[in-house]
């Protein structure tokens, strides 16, 4: 029996970003009687005024009354005490849900969710769907015959140890005699934490922290191997002026984390503390920087659509792309604090790991391999990212990017993958003892270094720094004068191949990936009424194309059409939709290469003047082409 779309759903959630979030995933589940409330005692005038409310999800931390104060309340009224209560926090620990659940909610979802995630927590505490289902656990046998390991992974730079040896095994390089693998790749970090609490996957590359808090509760796991070192990002957002004093830029405003049992929760909370700024996931008038748990993939567009929102840190490539789409601007990578610090690493469930000792000792050498080709290879594993990370096509990745994340020298570290038990003590302690976080495990029954013993045998170590000073912090707090530095970073979505062509003996280019042809000038079909620079139509294999011609487009003096002029079919979406154009230029010159440091912004040339439909200035030795955004172009 499905749930009604009529039932009465109250969702109390102070960050209005977050709830118009939430309630869109609820219209998308078919809930349209949404009834919205910014704190605990706004959710009780509504139920009480109401009287017939079905569900109520509530985020914990909110001023004046949080969730949890809300709970307790409801279930200590006659009349509301049988009504659903799910709460829905970043606070994701096992201790906090396990007091969400003590006082009275019946269930707990955990920031960021993604729809499918709420529609089965919705399920559940509404008797339609089970908390406890199975469906998949225990160990699996593949088609091979060998036993099946399945590895849980998300889309970041963290987890491309495990992308380099999937793209080997597929393409025959690497034959595995021991275990047949398949990676699934999830949506977040509470997906890839439940499927391994569960036992529906064997290992994950997962946040150490998570790793080390669903231990402490115990789930049956063996942290074997890290899955990187360094490798995140804090950015802060283009919006504001980020100017003396540098703070203020960040106070009464949001800051975004991929999860609260994260090495980037402690990083970030290093930094604010230096500069004297109180961040917390918890609502307060003490709290200066109010933390907000939100998927990595969701950073960018949440950044660009709030205003309230000052930056976010994370793994990359999620904050690269962010600067190079002109979101963004770095603030500190993740290195420049804690050298060589542990981030993602490889736990696996104790059953697989008692019942096939070989097939760990060859998965943990594989990846250790896997991790060294990165570092020797960055061109080539670049490549083998973007498939990985975005098979998809949704993220939108490039490989300069993922060159740019894996030849930074102060960025993602693979070439010593061995699990250090110091390094992830002094992350345990520090988010224990200073920011009240977790709880401390026994390492020594957590780690099995067994393996990664056998697989870094002869390998050099690398040394971790916490560079724990109000004299960096207070650096980094200041805006960067490397502008070539910058710009490069920025103009990474720029970097490619380009067809180059003449207009008035200046060279032009366009992005090759929106060149479907080039043909010679033939005649069009006058439209009547039709602006000066759209010379007609012309008949191309039974398909009718519109013709623009770019001298007059850009406001340059037409001439007559010579035997070099030509017509480049170009795919634009400048009307609205993906659609084919044709633009008259004076003749086409070649195709080249140019990297993101060959790129400058365009130029500033005074009030009044539109140069949006210029992606950069590239330089060559002997001159500088005008690189088009050529929807923006045939729009202006």
């Amino acid at each position: 029996m499905s749930i009604s779309g009529d039932i009465k759903i109250v969702i109390a959630e102070d960050a209005v970003t977050m709830r118009k979030i939430e309630v869109n995933t609820l219209k998308k589940l078919g809930f349209e009687n949404v009834m919205q409330a910014g704190d605990g005692k706004e959710a009780i005038d509504i139920i009480q005024k109401q009287g017939d409310v079905d569900l109520v999800i509530s985020d914990w931390n909110m001023p004046n009354m949080g969730g949890d104060e809300l709970v307790i309340w409801l279930r200590a009224q006659e009349q509301f005490k049988g009504i659903p209560f799910l709460m829905a926090t970043g606070q994701s620990d096992k201790s906090q849900s396990e007091k969400a659940m003590r006082h009275g909610a019946n269930a707990l979802i955990a920031k960021p969710f993604s729809q499918e995630e709420l529609k089965a927590k919705i399920d559940e505490v509404m008797g339609e769907g089970s908390a406890g289902e199975e469906d998949g656990a225990g160990l699996q046998v593949g088609v091979s015959g060998k036993i099946k390991l399945r590895v849980a992974h998300i889309q970041i730079t963290d987890h491309l140890v495990l992308g380099v040896l999937k793209h080997w095994i597929a393409n025959g390089k690497v034959v595995p005699e021991h275990f047949e693998l398949e990676t699934q790749c999830k949506q977040g970090w509470n997906p890839v934490q439940d499927s391994l609490d569960r036992g529906t996957v064997d290992a994950a590359c997962i946040l150490a922290p998570i790793a080390m808090d669903l231990f402490n509760y115990g789930v049956p796991l063996k942290l074997v191997l890290f899955a990187h070192r360094s490798g995140s990002i804090f950015v802060r957002s283009k919006q504001g002026d980020y100017t003396k004093p540098y703070q203020n830029f960040f106070k009464q405003r949001s800051f975004l984390l991929p999860h609260k049992m994260s090495v980037h929760h402690m990083l970030t909370h290093m930094f604010f503390k230096g500069i004297g700024l109180n961040a917390s996931l918890n609502k307060g008038d003490d709290v200066d920087v109010n933390l907000e748990v939100v998927a990595p993939i969701n950073m960018p567009p949440f950044l660009r659509d709030n205003a309230n929102a000052c930056g976010f840190m994370v793994a990359e490539p999620i904050g690269t792309k962010a600067i190079a789409a002109g979101i963004a601007e770095q603030q500190f990578l993740s290195h420049k604090i804690w050298r060589n610090h542990p981030c993602c690493v490889v736990t696996m469930r104790n059953d697989f790991v008692e019942a096939h000792k070989e097939a760990v000792y060859e998965f943990t050498d594989l990846l250790v391999k896997a991790g060294k080709f990165i570092a020797e290879r960055p061109d080539t594993a670049a490549d083998i990212a973007v498939e990985f990370l975005d098979p998809d096509k949704k993220l939108g990745l490039k490989a300069p990017i993922l060159r740019n994340v894996l030849t930074d020298p102060e960025g993602i570290k693979t070439n010593d993958l061995y699990p250090s038990k110091d390094d992830l003590d002094k992350m345990q302690r520090y988010m224990h003892d200073e920011m009240e976080v977790g709880s401390l495990v026994d390492l020594d029954k957590f780690i099995d270094t067994q393996y990664a013993d056998a697989a870094c045998a002869g390998m050099p170590r690398s040394t971790s720094v916490l560079m724990d000073s109000a004299e960096l912090v207070e650096q980094i707090l200041q805006p960067t004068d490397e502008k070539t530095e910058r710009s490069a970073k920025a103009m990474l979505e720029q970097e490619g191949r380009y067809l180059t062509f003449i207009l008035n003996n200046q060279e032009f280019g366009i992005n090759i990936f929106k060149v479907r042809e080039i043909i010679k000038m033939m005649e069009f079909v006058k439209v009547h009424q039709a602006p000066p620079y759209a010379k007609g139509v012309i008949n191309l294999r039974d398909k009718v194309i519109p013709v623009l011609d770019m001298r007059a487009k850009l406001g340059m003096e037409e001439v007559e059409y010579t035997d070099r002029s030509c017509i480049v079919i170009v795919e634009t979406s400048a009307f609205g939709g993906s659609r084919q154009v044709g633009l008259a230029v004076d003749s086409v010159s070649e195709v080249i290469s140019f990297k993101s440091a060959d790129i400058e912004d365009p130029p500033t040339l005074g009030a009044g003047i539109d140069t949006n439909y210029i992606l950069g200035m590239a330089k060559t030795d002997t001159d500088v082409k005008i690189l088009l955004d050529i929807d923006q172009a045939i729009n202006y």
